[in-house]
């Protein structure tokens, strides 16, 4: 007898609804004590130490997270010298407040060619838009920008400049860190050092990176007009315990040839898949040599072999409280790891209605986890599914063009308190779908969504 004979079909199912519900409530604690941590963070800095309203304001604009982790390390420094401290998203720092200010701490990062990152786009649209007394404001400005890209720093220069235009008057000079660069870090922990009159300053080292292992790869592309595209699975080396992560975070990974610049890919599993799924996709440049950290993990690297990797949380692209919302999940290519992700973890949790629209190629070789999306299409899990091949047909069609065709179906959709979650290619795909939900929607009510948390893009 084979062990699964072993059971009958009444206790295999008793078995699966316990590790079911098993799943959901380890989850559940862990989304109860992340929820704490945040509650006892915002009392922190909020909170003002002598009983007044807090005399500085630390305004962080952050794509995937690397700001906002500097900003609430700015926070703490500015607290242990006692200093009342409040923290803040940038879109939630309006023209009123921004005037009430005495003294800001902009930590701010630029996203794709010189863009203010979803968080800001309210606050470059509405306030930055306009003139604004700020003679009396003082302010200093923490720019991440990445010098691969044409305008460097985009968003954080833009903002300095027009602060200075409105009589703002600078700390000190903005800083600008390439790719999070330590000496740059430490240039403006050095600053602040010297603003608040303390040299014991908390530790801003970042998580450490950890050994984890190639287990399985395999390329789900063959014969794709693409560059090859693979599935990776990794386990933490020496069997060390698998770490907690929630869909949507990320996963920096250092390969021995590029061992400067980490690379940052969506997670494409859940913990109780019981190993990290990332979705790699071959970079070839003009010149047809291929990207360090794309080549090192696609070819050169061997099943067994080990690189240090370590999770980031990316709140920005969390399910956090859309949850329990119907859930409109958008992406092309490489872009599906993220959604997957989302999936996953809703089946687990049977949250629904759900709602995919997936675009690539061709379907009969650029339709990534074909058989995993038809299992949730008969299961249930997916409510609607649209699936938008660009060479399948003679004229090119892009999700953001099913977007526009489903207009009626996705208005209906949001006012029945859904949320988007967005992921792929930033240029094509996310700027395409970013103008389809304007038409759809229109402006206004997509940055309220924004806003309100019920518009999130995790784009490259």
């Amino acid at each position: 007898m084979s062990p699964i004979d072993v059971f009958g079909e009444p206790q295999r199912l008793v078995i699966a609804v316990a590790a079911t519900a098993t799943y959901v409530l380890l989850c559940a604690v862990i989304v109860w004590r992340q929820r704490i941590k945040r509650r006892n963070t915002a009392r922190l800095f909020t909170a003002a130490v002598t009983g007044a309203a807090p005399h500085w304001c630390v305004a962080y604009a952050s794509q995937t997270g690397s700001a906002e982790e500097l900003a609430m390390q700015t926070a703490r420094t500015l607290h242990l010298s006692g200093i009342a401290v409040q923290v803040c998203e940038l879109s939630t720092l309006d023209a009123a407040s921004l005037a009430r200010a005495e003294r800001v701490l902009f930590v701010v990062s630029t996203y794709g060619e010189g863009n203010a990152p979803d968080n800001a786009a309210a606050f470059a649209q509405r306030v930055m838009g306009g003139a604004l007394p700020l003679g009396h404001l003082h302010y200093a400005v923490l720019a991440l920008g990445d010098s691969s890209y044409a305008n460097f720093c985009g968003f954080g220069r833009e903002l300095d400049r027009w602060l200075r235009a409105q009589g703002a008057q600078p700390l000190f000079p903005a800083v600008e860190a390439d790719q999070c660069a330590a000496d740059a870090i430490d240039a403006w922990r050095r600053q602040l050092s010297h603003l608040v009159g303390t040299d014991d300053a908390p530790d801003w080292q970042g998580p450490s990176y950890d050994r984890w292992q190639l287990s399985a790869r395999q390329q789900l592309n063959r014969g794709s007009q693409g560059n090859a595209i693979f599935h990776l699975e990794f386990e933490p080396v020496a069997g060390a315990a698998l770490p907690a992560w929630e869909s949507g975070d990320l996963a920096q990974v250092l390969v021995p040839t590029d061992a400067d610049h980490p690379r940052e890919y969506s997670i494409a599993s859940i913990p109780s898949d019981g190993r990290l799924h990332l979705l790699v996709r071959l970079h070839r440049h003009p010149d047809g040599s291929f990207g360090a950290a794309s080549d090192w993990l696609t070819q050169q690297m061997q099943i067994g072999d080990s690189v240090p990797l370590r999770l980031r949380r990316h709140a920005r692209f969390r399910l956090g409280a859309n949850a329990e919302r119907p859930l409109i999940l958008i992406g092309n290519g490489s872009g599906i790891a993220g959604l997957r992700g989302h999936l996953k973890t809703r089946a687990a949790g049977g949250a629904g209605p759900n709602w995919l629209i997936f675009g690539e190629r061709n379907a009969n070789c650029d339709y990534h986890y074909r058989e995993e999306i038809g299992t949730w299409q008969r299961a249930g899990l997916l409510a609607r599914l649209d699936t938008v091949f660009s060479r399948d047909q003679p004229e090119r069609r892009y999700v953001q063009d099913c977007l526009l065709e489903a207009g009626v179906s996705v208005r209906e959709w949001i006012d029945k308190g859904a949320a988007i979650y967005v992921c792929g290619g930033l240029k094509g795909m996310a700027a395409g779908v970013d103008e389809a939900l304007t038409e759809v929607l229109g402006r206004e009510r997509l940055e309220d969504l924004s806003l309100s948390g019920r518009y999130r893009r995790d784009v490259y």
